[in-house]
Formats: structure tokens, C-alpha cells, sequence
């Protein structure tokens, strides 16, 4: 028999110290189902105190206190894959985690990803470059695997113009580099089609569905995350970032999304807010 099934991706900013600032007290009444968590900076005992009760799995960056990524559920997973692509010059490690789960009958696919933020014109620009080609490759993959999947997290990509306040003054920064956001053209067209990106590029669709983008409409934001300078979350000066891509079929089950942001710049338990999705799952 079907249910509501909800899932949320929050980029906690440090588990402990999201623990710390409140993140607890709104799961208590959030009644979230599974959670895809990004920058949790954190080991899997850390994570587990500060989590209690959860079923958790993780992935560690190999540096320690940087990045890392982990799912939180009510119930247990089936299997779980922490490896994005066969390139083994690419370091994913504390970015990207696929979980699956059966939900009554139904097999899921989450997967938490924290994209990295890049640099124009650095290595770490490269690094990002290589990260979103192996996310193009995979993508596809994982729909022909798991028909009902979502890619959740911190993708650290302003997609369109709607997705960010002052987009006329970030167009040559990471985040919203013309090429950045030709991926997400490619993500979200059609699939099997001809797709010309923002940049010029061409490539053909991957289908995926930006849950976010289909359930606000064409509005500004809502956004998801505000810079700690100046007053940007009080003015709501933000960038949407954190996203639920799903699979068309998964897409199809969404009853509910929204972002939960705070009522005020010093009650956040993150830079992010946490985005929530409900969605119809179960034969």
C-alpha cells in the first residue's frame, strides 16, 4: 500500500555544530523519513552521537574535517555505493554516496552529492569540471538502474537566472559559470535530446526532473542558501543551490517540496536551509 515518504537534503555545515544549533530540535518535528546530509565534516562514530537513533551510512572526505556526505533514515538500507565513476584520477570521496532502500515493495535510489565549489580559472575550477563530467556520465546510468531515484545536495550550481539574486554580478564566478550551468541544461532536457547549453555547448538530455523548479514555478528562488556577509539572508539575497533532481517517474510521486528557511538569521543551525520533499512511494 502506497505512503508518504519524506526526504530531505540539508548541507548541515558540520553535523556537531548543526547538533549544537538547533538541527535537532526541527528534526523532531520535521518528520523526515530519509535525509541525504552534505558537509558533514564528521566520522562515523561523530556522526552516529551526534544522530542518535538514526540508521545512518557515510562516506568521509579524505581529508579530515572537510566535506563528507552520509544518509540518515528511519529504516535500513539494502546497499549502498560510495564510488562516482571509474576515473581514478577523480577524488569523490565525502562527495558523493548512492543508498537504496525498499520501501514497501518499491526500490529507491538516494544519493547525497556536495559538488565541489570551484574557483574560476584554478585547479580547483578543474576539479569541479571533472567532478560534474563524471556526474554526466553516471546519471544515466543510475536512471537505467533505479527508475525511481533522486540526486540530492549541495551542487554548489545556480542553475538559472531565477536561482540567484545578484545573478548579473556572479556570471564569471564558480557556481554560475556559463559552463556550470550548461550541465544542468544537459541534466534536465529532455531525454535524448538535442541539447545547446547556455555556454553554446551541445549534448543530449538525461530527462531529470529539478522537483524545486517544477513545484515554485518560474519565481525568484526560493533560495537555499545566503552568504554570512553583510545581510544577506535578512534582505534574502541568496543562491539556490540545494536540489532534488529525480527521475521522471519519482518526479510523478512528489505531493509536496518546499525550503525551509529560519525565521531569522540567528535561529539557522546552517548557511543552508534544509529542502523537503514528500513523495508517494510503496506497491
Amino acid at each position: 500500500m502506497s505512503r508518504r515518504v519524506r526526504i530531505a537534503s540539508v548541507n548541515v555545515n558540520g553535523i556537531r555544530a548543526a547538533t549544537r544549533k538547533g538541527m535537532l530540535e526541527w528534526l523532531s518535528e520535521a518528520d523526515v523519513d530519509i535525509m541525504a546530509l552534505q558537509e558533514v565534516r564528521a566520522t562515523a562514530d561523530e556522526l552516529a552521537k551526534a544522530l542518535p537513533g538514526w540508521q545512518l551510512v557515510n562516506d568521509e572526505a579524505l581529508a579530515k574535517g572537510r566535506a563528507g556526505v552520509a544518509v540518515a533514515s528511519r529504516s535500513s538500507s539494502v546497499e549502498v555505493r560510495r564510488v562516482l565513476g571509474d576515473d581514478e584520477t577523480l577524488d569523490s570521496a565525502g562527495r558523493w554516496i548512492e543508498v537504496d532502500f525498499d520501501v514497501d515493495g518499491e526500490r529507491l535510489a538516494v544519493v547525497s552529492a556536495y559538488v565541489p565549489t570551484g574557483e574560476a580559472d584554478t585547479a580547483k575550477q578543474d576539479a569541479k569540471w571533472a567532478f560534474l563530467d563524471a556526474m554526466e556520465r553516471r546519471m544515466p546510468r543510475l536512471a537505467a538502474e533505479s527508475p525511481l531515484a533522486v540526486v540530492m545536495g549541495d551542487l554548489n550550481v545556480g542553475h538559472r537566472e531565477l536561482d540567484i539574486r545578484n545573478w548579473r554580478g556572479n556570471v564569471k564566478k564558480a557556481g554560475f559559470l556559463p559552463r556550470e550551468r550548461a550541465y544542468f541544461d544537459r541534466f534536465l532536457g529532455a531525454t535524448g535530446s538535442a541539447v545547446t547549453g547556455v555556454d553554446g555547448s551541445t549534448g543530449e538530455g538525461l530527462g531529470w526532473v529539478d522537483v524545486g523548479r517544477r513545484f515554485a514555478g518560474e519565481v525568484d528562488g526560493p533560495y537555499s542558501w545566503w552568504s554570512n556577509r553583510g545581510k544577506a539572508f535578512d534582505n534574502d539575497t541568496g543562491w539556490r543551490i540545494d536540489y532534488h533532481l529525480a527521475t521522471p517517474a519519482l518526479a510523478e510521486r512528489v505531493t509536496d517540496y518546499r525550503i525551509v528557511r529560519a525565521s531569522a538569521w540567528d535561529t539557522r543551525f546552517s548557511d543552508h536551509a534544509p529542502v523537503v520533499a514528500d513523495y508517494t512511494l510503496g506497491v
